[in-house]
């Protein structure tokens, strides 16, 4: 009867130090939403251990430890998303002088085509692909997390790309640079 009585005891500890345990990961995350899903998933790996828990106390302690490596573990894939995002962003900084008379040709025709895109695809694009930010800065610019940043600014390529498409034809089809956009192309 004692064997079954400690885990039970043990769980209950932790069942009844809910309330600190989301109070401390909420302070770390600055997110109710996150610091729930963070002990949501030390609560299952002490349902797992269950078995392994001795009493109360050091049920509490071995929590607190799972959070703390949680909260690690979540900062360091934050900084690799982070790391990967602004990576992508710059694989698309050309390599070598710009011919600036084709850069103003492109954003001629870009800047024409914005105004046709969702507001927040229009500002993240010409912050980042026309006025060159990086996407860390762009996001925190206008106020979003640098992972939403890269996601919409994927989005908003695509947005344009079709836009350009429907608006210039053959000339975004063939990369033809001496496009008259807005007139239409052969069909």
């Amino acid at each position: 009867m004692t064997s079954d009585s400690t885990p039970n005891a043990a769980l209950q500890a932790l069942v009844d130090n809910h309330r600190s345990f989301l109070d401390f990961l909420e302070r770390r995350t600055g997110s109710r939403a996150d610091a729930e899903d963070l002990l949501q998933g030390a609560f299952v790996r002490a349902l797992e251990k269950g078995g392994d828990l001795r009493d109360g106390e050091s049920a509490v302690a071995w929590i607190y430890r799972l959070l703390r490596n949680a909260l690690v573990d979540r900062h360091r894939a934050e900084d690799a998303r982070d790391r990967a995002i602004e990576s992508k962003a710059k694989e698309g900084d050309g390599e070598g002088e710009e011919d600036v008379e084709l850069q103003g040709e492109a954003c001629r025709c870009v800047m024409g085509l914005l105004p046709t895109l969702k507001p927040e695809y229009a500002e993240l694009l010409r912050r980042v692909d026309l006025d060159g930010a990086a996407v860390h800065g762009a996001a925190q610019a206008i106020g979003i997390s640098p992972n939403n940043a890269g996601v919409r600014l994927h989005r908003a390529r695509k947005a344009l790309l079709r836009e350009v498409q429907r608006s210039c034809r053959t000339c975004a089809t063939h990369g033809c640079l001496d496009c008259s956009c807005g007139q239409p192309g052969p069909a």
